[in-house]
């Protein structure tokens, strides 16, 4: 018929010309990696450029009382591992790790689930938690070291010395300065937990806890047996965080004990060996000593955080 344009069956009109489907997908790829080559060139220069620069320190005999740098190749690690003071600064450390790490866990969660309660004066009360974390720390360290090591002679720099002298009495010289700086690091890292756990309880739905108001007999029972699960992979992401920073909690550790060396810890030692005495590559050698306990943390983390799917039957 006349204008119309009769098509016979089977075939397919022609229209606009397309990309074929993998050409499309490279030009994709292409794109993604651009975009990403900024963050990864920030990366390299910012992180892996530094490392591998403190690898090869740690390699040699460098020191600013050196007159020579050498190659030593493990020489430096083999003396490190030699020293009993080493080992005893490592079990202080993952020590101090683990006392910070599950008091933190514990008053995140109870706060956590607190806060996540509607109740007036709401607002004011997350504040009050969030502030410690977010108050410059220079400031709250010098407040804490003044309250816990009064600089002047009143009745209760007395009682606070008789407490000290007592606590290193019974667990030894230096537990009240371990004390102290773990419970600064309890205070301020535990209200970061608690947002940070806050946010997770709001990303799950309040479907799962209605439903679980119907299945469960008890609060206890919800908490152990749903809240815990869902928020597991907030909680290994918590544990992590808490983890380097007790690791690398040199400034806290530092201005608490008033710049020296009370009880050794890893990465406070580290900075002594480095800055004050000029030992760079023992330094080094120490700070690094650090890496496999990250990298094994990070496994078992990602392992608990997403474990492996059993093959179906």
């Amino acid at each position: 018929m006349g204008g119309l344009t009769q098509v016979r069956p089977g075939s397919v009109p022609h229209g606009p010309a397309q990309a074929p489907a993998g050409s499309v997908r490279r030009r994709e790829i292409l794109v993604a990696y651009a975009l990403l080559t900024p963050a990864v060139l920030l990366v390299l220069g910012v992180l892996a450029y530094p490392v591998a620069w403190e690898v090869w320190i740690s390699l040699t005999s460098f020191a600013s009382r050196a007159e020579s740098r050498s190659f030593v190749g493990v020489a430096n690690y083999r003396t490190m591992l030699a020293d009993a003071f080493f080992w005893r600064a490592l079990a202080t450390t993952v020590v101090y790790f683990v006392v910070t790490t599950l008091a933190k866990l514990a008053v995140g969660v109870a706060l956590a689930l607190l806060l996540a309660r509607p109740c007036r004066g709401r607002a004011l009360v997350f504040l009050a938690v969030f502030l410690p974390w977010a108050y410059p720390g220079g400031v709250t360290v010098v407040a804490w070291y003044w309250m816990l090591n009064p600089p002047l002679i009143t009745s209760y720099s007395v009682a606070v010395g008789h407490w000290k002298h007592a606590v290193d009495g019974v667990a030894g010289a230096g537990a009240y300065t371990f004390a102290s700086v773990a419970l600064f690091n309890i205070w301020r890292g535990a209200s970061f937990t608690a947002v940070f756990l806050l946010a997770g309880l709001n990303a799950i739905p309040r479907e799962l806890f209605d439903y679980a108001r119907l299945e469960t007999r008890s609060a206890a029972q919800r908490f152990r047996h749903v809240t815990l699960p869902l928020l597991r992979p907030f909680l290994a992401l918590a544990v992590f965080l808490s983890f380097t920073t007790a690791f690398a909690d040199l400034a806290n550790v530092w201005m608490l004990t008033g710049g020296r060396v009370i009880f050794p810890v890893v990465g406070t030692y580290a900075y002594w060996l480095g800055i004050r005495s000029g030992e760079f590559a023992e330094a080094a050698a120490w700070s690094l000593s650090l890496v496999p306990l990250l990298l094994l943390a990070l496994a078992v983390l990602f392992r608990w955080f997403d474990p492996p799917r059993e093959a179906p039957a």
